[in-house]
């Protein structure tokens, strides 16, 4: 489930009732603050619910301070080549996998426990989950590059960008995205890492990409959820006959 406006942390418990494995909170297209995402990310985790932060772009400095606050994992957003994702997993993992810095014994992602700070930064790393968006036609190009990089452990398609980018706007059946699908799932088989898809909601369009090897998938959003409820509801009631 994609978060922008829902804020407050009984949402975690609503997500973990309705089926939800994972929490997008999206700070790239809300107005929402850090603190705002570090409360619904520990109150997801307590709910049973993953929770994974997209940051703006190239954010790390957003990114690490999250993974300080609870939350699971990052996504970014339009990664295009080997060498961003390098750069934006060594920012996010402990030396020696990368170079984060370690703010104490003690962090929200690893439940406050203690450890010494050799086991803290094994147990951060293995914690961390992060994802690369792709979604321009280099990226989808240089896919194979992407998922071989040392911590990357997801690439999530950003169907509605990419098609804007293909020139193909909103075409989510489109046989141009289902062949990008394929080449990044490929991609992902390849070096043992997971595919996900994003922006497409139409169940028999998720179906197929899902057939094609998608598992990470970001099923709706709240905004949308909420507007087609309500809308939904507001109808019903104005085509009463009284």
């Amino acid at each position: 489930m994609g978060l922008r406006h829902l804020r407050t942390a009984d949402v975690g418990r609503m997500l973990s009732v309705s089926g939800y494995d994972w929490a997008l909170i999206d700070l790239e297209h809300s107005s929402m603050s850090l603190d705002d995402a570090a409360r619904l990310a520990v109150a997801c985790e307590d709910s049973g619910v993953s929770p994974l932060v997209r940051v703006p772009e190239d954010q790390h400095h957003s990114a690490t301070r999250l993974l300080d606050s609870g939350a699971m994992g990052v996504v970014f957003p339009h990664v295009n080549t080997p060498s961003q994702a390098a750069r934006l997993a060594e920012e996010c993992l402990y030396p020696p996998a990368g170079h984060r810095s370690m703010g104490g014994s003690r962090s929200s992602q690893l439940g406050f426990l203690s450890y010494d700070r050799a086991e803290m930064a094994t147990r951060g790393n293995e914690a961390t989950f992060l994802v690369m968006m792709i979604e321009t036609p280099t990226g989808v190009e240089n896919a194979e590059a992407i998922a071989r990089v040392s911590g990357v452990d997801a690439l999530l398609i950003g169907a509605n960008d990419l098609t804007l980018e293909m020139g193909i706007a909103g075409q989510l059946g489109h046989d141009l995205l289902r062949a990008a699908c394929e080449a990044v799932v490929a991609a992902c088989a390849a070096h043992g890492k997971h595919a996900g898809l994003g922006g497409v909601y139409e169940l028999a369009l998720v179906e197929t990409y899902v057939r094609l090897g998608t598992r990470l998938v970001l099923a709706a959003g709240d905004t949308n959820l909420f507007l087609d409820g309500a809308s939904e509801k507001s109808g019903e009631l104005r085509r009463l006959a009284i």
